[in-house]
């Protein structure tokens, strides 16, 4: 399939042309929204979809729905069979981008977040790689600060909260650069415009704390997980400072729709020595297989969507 033809909307699976709302819409007029990002991929010799971590998913973006005040009549477990059926529906046979979205549905003026209604959908279509750029990236660091949790808390995938990531990324890319590195408001490196870091320096892994105003992310929990537990590097959660980059081995960017790739040249200046690093090279086959469906001892990571081979 090409494209997608089907959407979760108002409780049950409709036609993607008629999955629509209003110009009233409140979430449209105020960014009273919350999403997740979760990616599924197609295993060819096994003819199966494999969506990653698919629960974790929902968990988060249940707690994001608390901090907005959106109540879903949903628990997990139905809106995990609810994506897989949707999925079915699609029938795809090739790598696929999911997005559940939930937000404020009432039609009118009037900024708050109690006492009006709220709704839910789920969509998907086939998606290949966010950023086409294997020799990896040349980041600078954004002129634009990190929201603040005591602002527009990070951790919320809110709707209106990416209007931060989408200054970033563009003032990176028209500046020249393919990536934008974002600051947190006393100037320590937080994360990319829409994905999480870690930095290499003498064989460990240093990545910002969740306190740091990043997006507690489920691939960087993953990444940690496997450094740790197949290579048997010390992954440190600390603040970082700006020029810990210029001095770092590798450089890596990671989440849902980045996967795992590389920095090579940070401010015009090389990291290491401006080529792909070996610990970044295995974390990417690791990230792979689990990903894919292909590491045994992770297969509980992924939910197939398929109950038997396609025709």
């Amino acid at each position: 399939m090409s494209t997608n033809r089907f959407a979760f909307f108002k409780g049950e699976i409709v036609p993607i042309a008629d999955a629509k709302v209003s110009v009233m819409n409140h979430a449209l007029n105020y960014g009273t929204g919350c999403f997740e990002g979760i990616r599924a991929y197609w295993n060819e010799a096994d003819e199966q979809l494999y969506v990653f971590h698919l629960q974790a998913h929902y968990e988060r973006l249940l707690r994001s729905c608390k901090v907005l005040q959106i109540r879903l009549p949903y628990s997990v477990e139905q809106l995990v069979e609810t994506t897989l059926e949707l999925l079915r529906r699609e029938e795809f046979r090739s790598d696929v981008y999911i997005r559940p979205l939930a937000y404020k549905s009432f039609e009118g003026i009037g900024v708050r977040l109690h006492d009006i209604s709220d709704d839910f959908t789920i969509w998907a279509i086939p998606f290949g790689k966010y950023i086409e750029k294997e020799a990896g990236l040349k980041v600078g660091i954004s002129s634009w600060r990190r929201i603040d949790d005591n602002a527009i808390p990070a951790r919320l995938k809110a709707t209106g909260s990416y209007v931060n990531s989408a200054l970033v990324k563009s003032e990176a890319m028209q500046n020249g650069f393919d990536e934008g590195i974002v600051l947190t408001q006393d100037g320590h490196v937080c994360e990319g415009s829409a994905e999480n870091i870690y930095v290499v320096r003498n064989g460990v892994l240093y990545t910002p704390g969740i306190t740091d105003n990043i997006l507690e992310g489920i691939t960087r929990h993953v990444i940690k997980q496997l450094a740790t537990e197949e290579l048997g590097l010390q992954v440190v959660e600390r603040t970082i400072d700006r020029t810990e980059l210029y001095a770092a081995d590798e450089i890596f960017f990671c989440g849902t729709g980045v996967e795992v790739t590389p920095v090579v040249e940070v401010d015009h200046r090389a990291v290491g020595n401006g080529e792909i690093g070996p610990i970044f090279t295995q974390l990417r086959s690791l990230y792979y297989a689990a990903t894919h469906g292909q590491d045994a001892k992770r297969r509980e990571w992924c939910s197939p969507v398929y109950s038997s081979v396609l025709a």
